[in-house]
């Protein structure tokens, strides 16, 4: 299966309403117990902040989806740049 995301996007878990925006770390290996084969290309490991705790959990990637809007512990606001006639 190939890989949907890339280190550094910003995911939710599918289905979810109020589930945290996240960022994706990176893809972790995980081993099946049934087979016992690793599986290197589904399972991302993301982070999350909530009340300035960080957050760490993997995931399969068919679980998330990826956001539009970025966000981050910081944020930017845009102003407006002053326009000069002279």
């Amino acid at each position: 299966m190939p890989r949907k995301f890339k280190p550094g996007d910003w995911v939710k878990v599918r289905g979810k309403l109020i589930g945290p925006k996240m960022q994706v770390l990176k893809y972790v290996p995980k081993k099946d117990l049934i087979f016992g084969l690793v599986d290197y290309d589904n399972y991302l490991e993301c982070v999350w902040y909530k009340n300035g705790e960080r957050h760490l959990k993997v995931f399969h990637q068919n679980k998330l989806i990826k956001t539009i809007e970025t966000g981050g512990l910081f944020k930017t606001f845009l102003t407006h740049p002053k326009l000069s006639l002279t």
